[in-house]
């Protein structure tokens, strides 16, 4: 953007206009493209900043034309003959400027013919503006960034005759130059026309500048003029007669009018502003991540605008809480989001760190402006001022960092509620903020606290559905009886990131462990609240061990009776670690992956796939697969495997691929998964993967009785009992299961009918044990009296266990408990 140097600060040239023109700043890049483009350059060569970014800088810079040294024409101008397209007139540029010969033009320059720094003149003329002659000069980058060559330019018609467009009238030659008054400030404020530049990138340009040499005029060795921005100077613009409406009636011109150039200084310096505004504009608001939002307004001001910049928002809003009640006081907290400046770096990381949590005092300017939501401008912070207000703070000296510099605060409102505010802050001998800053940085402010609301608020609401997603997902077991189980969910990129994926385990009797992958389709609260409700009835009708089959028709129904019109797909996977087999139904789900643990081959299951959950009237089926002990069986949503204009089948592949990876444990195979389908693009739907390692449980950890409808069978219950638990050298919890199976074995006898009683002790990470006979009746918990003579087992049990139920079975009801195990010295681990 053009900028104006005040006029003490700039050499005063032997005439008032000359050298005081637009100049274009154009930075090239490594691969001789433009990665900045000034909207100077924007007038001069009539390209917008969006055209240019990115595109060839021969193909956008006149004088590039050069560098074929043939003269064709760029764009509707046609350059000069031979020794235009180059450093016409000669010199000699103290700050080491080697000039391009004939032919050679700022192409040569990009193509690494041309000595640096280097200066030139090419002539282009077109049909909308006549014929132009550019002045350039070009000068190396050297750092860590990609920046490579920085180019200015300037109309050299402009230099002539006050601003006429001949540029035969020009007379002196251009060239790089330091040994001239003002040299340094000159190209200190250099970084305030660099389009979107960092602090640290413009302040090694600046540092390059000054190195090398600023752009100037020479009209004599004596006379040395530099090219300044055009930003609120003056300039005089004699009129012509026939122009003039004040000319007499005979065509005699009248007195020539007297310059205004207040008035060009006042509309320079809101052209300046405007310009400045619209830039900041395009630049915020990219993302409506709330920090990353921050960031962009906040080094969007610094140095254009001001030196230092620290933006505040109160921490109810940054934490995504809502909008915030009522005005702030003493005791809202603010949290530093970001600070940029162009003082050295490190400098005030002690004194305002980011991420710091603060209650302003009251007596000072920044209390002031959040309690009134105005913006509160001191010119000049004084040695007094500046102890007053450092003297509110405890244990924090402000002194260094805003005695004699001039500080404007801006509030960050959005309807009409302060959400935070900018401290901007210039230094000493740049020009104070005035009354066109204060209402310049409080457009900023309203521009940015609408930017600042629109991301506030969708963090908010992204909040609520993680809150709404993490609330839905179980915190699944990562060891069950038999099995170890590793999950992972990750939230889609569409519609606030929650979707109707789910997982599920639920623990069986009989040391059985249920295994549950489904996906709701579509995206959004709606699918989440019938993600909701189908996988509370999934886990409903499990714990009532129910057969696969029979419990997708059933959720098949439920999801027709809840009348949304959702469709779901589901796996519903049984695994009994002790006859080492998996019995699965499948509702439309993609199928699953079995990795053997003998040879490592990863394949999908070959599956019945019946219709989707919510189609109505179709019949699902249980298919039964053998496993060994160390296979994994690894389930997952659609959203990890399908990737738009591939086919699935592709994707399936690749899952098997990364499954049949060794991994050193499950969750690391569940990153390594995740790692090897992540499109490069990124992840739209939600994914749901869960992978269980199904260790089975050895035949020496499993003890099997028949007991007889005999009283005098108890006795010869807890004799088993005993033994067998002395034999797994578990002493300690002898009397406790001896005492609960005596309980449940009387019961049996007591209301079993013709069959045997079955008793089982299964040793995992706890003691199981099962007490099964033929009385489908479920066991349940009465409110026995003092005189009563029964009724008293089952609180014996839910006394003594850790967990105890009851389930029905084909062939009667089976009661079982839990016992934690104190010491466990010998037993098997559940893995492999």
């Amino acid at each position: 953007m053009d900028l104006g140097v005040p006029p003490q600060r700039a050499p005063q040239p032997r005439d008032a206009a000359t050298g005081r023109v637009p100049l274009a700043v154009v930075v090239v890049d490594t691969a001789g493209l433009v990665s900045h483009w000034s909207s100077g350059a924007g007038r001069l060569f009539g390209v917008a900043r969006e055209e240019a970014i990115g595109c060839p800088a021969g193909e956008l810079l006149p004088v590039s034309g050069a560098l074929r040294g043939d003269g064709e024409p760029w764009r509707d101008g046609a350059y000069a003959g031979p020794g235009d397209g180059g450093g016409a007139y000669p010199g000699s540029g103290h700050g080491g400027g080697a000039y391009a010969g004939p032919g050679h033009g700022l192409g040569g320059s990009l193509s690494g013919s041309t000595a640096y720094p280097a200066a030139g003149r090419a002539r282009v003329d077109e049909s909308q503006r006549g014929r132009i002659d550019v002045l350039w000069w070009a000068y190396p980058l050297v750092g860590p960034g990609t920046e490579r060559l920085l180019v200015l330019a300037a109309d050299g018609g402009q230099l002539g005759d006050g601003g006429g467009r001949n540029s035969e009238t020009i007379a002196p030659g251009f060239a790089l130059h330091t040994d001239f008054p003002g040299s340094r400030e000159l190209a200190g404020r250099l970084p305030e026309i660099l389009p979107n530049m960092s602090v640290h990138q413009a302040t090694r340009i600046v540092s390059q500048v000054l190195e090398l040499g600023y752009p100037i005029l020479e009209f004599s060795q004596r006379e040395r003029v530099p090219v300044t921005p055009d930003w609120g100077v003056p300039r005089r613009t004699p009129r012509r007669p026939a122009e003039d409406p004040e000319a007499a009636a005979d065509g005699s011109p009248a007195p020539r009018s007297v310059p205004r150039p207040e008035l060009d200084l006042e509309y320079g310096a809101v052209r300046e502003r405007l310009e400045f505004l619209n830039e900041v504009s395009g630049r915020i608001g990219t993302s409506l991540d709330l920090e990353r939002t921050i960031r962009e307004v906040t080094s969007a001001a610094v140095p254009r605008f001001t030196d230092f910049a620290g933006t505040h928002l109160r921490a109810a809003v940054l934490a995504g809480e809502g909008f915030p009640d009522g005005p702030p006081d003493v005791t809202t907290v603010w949290h530093r989001v970001w600070v940029e400046h162009n003082d050295e770096p490190g400098r005030w990381d002690d004194t305002v760190p980011v991420g710091e949590s603060i209650a302003f005092p009251e007596h000072t300017p920044f209390f002031q402006c959040m309690v009134t939501g105005e913006p509160v401008l001191i010119p000049y912070v004084s040695e007094e001022l500046s102890n007053r207000i450092s003297g509110e703070f405890e244990k924090r000296d402000l002194r260094p960092l805003i005695t004699h510099r001039s500080l404007l605060i801006v509030p960050l409102k959005a309807r009409d509620v302060v959400l935070g505010f900018m401290v901007l802050m210039r230094r000493p001998g740049r020009e104070p903020f005035d009354d066109m800053d204060r209402t310049t940085g409080a457009e900023l402010a309203a521009r940015a606290g609408l930017v600042l609301d629109n991301a506030r608020m969708y963090t908010h609401q992204e909040n609520v559905a993680d809150t709404l997603q993490d609330s839905m997902l179980p915190q699944v077991e990562p060891r069950m009886a038999g099995c170890d189980i590793a999950t992972r969910y990750l939230p889609g990129a569409r519609l606030g990131r929650i979707g109707g994926d789910w997982f599920d385990s639920v623990k069986l009797p009989g040391s059985r462990t249920a295994l549950v992958v489904g996906d709701v389709m579509g995206h959004g609260l709606n699918s989440a609240a019938m993600m909701g409700q189908l996988r509370t009835a999934v886990l409903t009708m499990a714990t009532m061990e129910m057969p696969p089959a029979q419990l997708l028709r059933n959720l098949d129904d439920l999801a027709q009776r809840l009348g949304e019109r959702y469709l779901a797909t589901c796996l519903y996977t049984v695994y009994d670690p002790i006859r080492s087999e998996l019995q699965i139904a499948n509702a439309g789900h993609i199928p699953p992956v079995l990795v053997r643990a003998e040879d490592g081959r990863a394949a999908l299951l070959d599956l019945p796939t019946g219709a989707p959950i919510g189609v109505g009237g179709v019949a699902f089926e249980t298919a039964t697969v053998w496993v060994r002990p160390g296979d994994r069986l690894v389930l997952c949503t659609d959203g990890l495997v399908e990737v738009r204009g591939q086919d699935i089948g592709a994707g399936l592949a690749a899952l098997c691929a990364s499954a049949a990876h060794p991994a050193a444990s499950m969750d690391d195979a569940c990153d390594a998964i995740i790692r090897a389908l992540n499109p490069k693009d990124g992840r739209k739907d939600d994914v749901a993967l869960l992978m269980a390692r199904l260790n089975g449980i050895a035949d020496g950890d499993v003890a099997e009785w028949q007991l007889a409808l005999d009283p005098r069978e108890v006795a010869r219950a807890r004799r088993l009992v005993r033994g067998r638990l002395l034999d797994w050298e578990l002493p300690d919890a002898v009397e406790s299961a001896e005492l609960m199976v005596s309980e449940l074995v009387t019961n049996a006898v007591k209301h079993g009918r013709t069959h045997h009683i079955g008793l089982r002790l299964v040793r995992t990470g706890a003691l199981l044990c099962e007490v099964s006979d033929d009385e489908p009746a479920p066991a349940a918990l009465l409110n026995a009296s003092a005189h009563d003579e029964s009724g008293r087992g089952l609180l014996v049990v839910s006394g003594l266990a850790r967990e105890w139920g009851t389930s029905t079975t084909a062939r009667g009801k089976t009661v079982w408990f839990e016992q934690a195990l104190s010491r466990f010295p010998h037993a098997r681990s559940n893995t492999r």
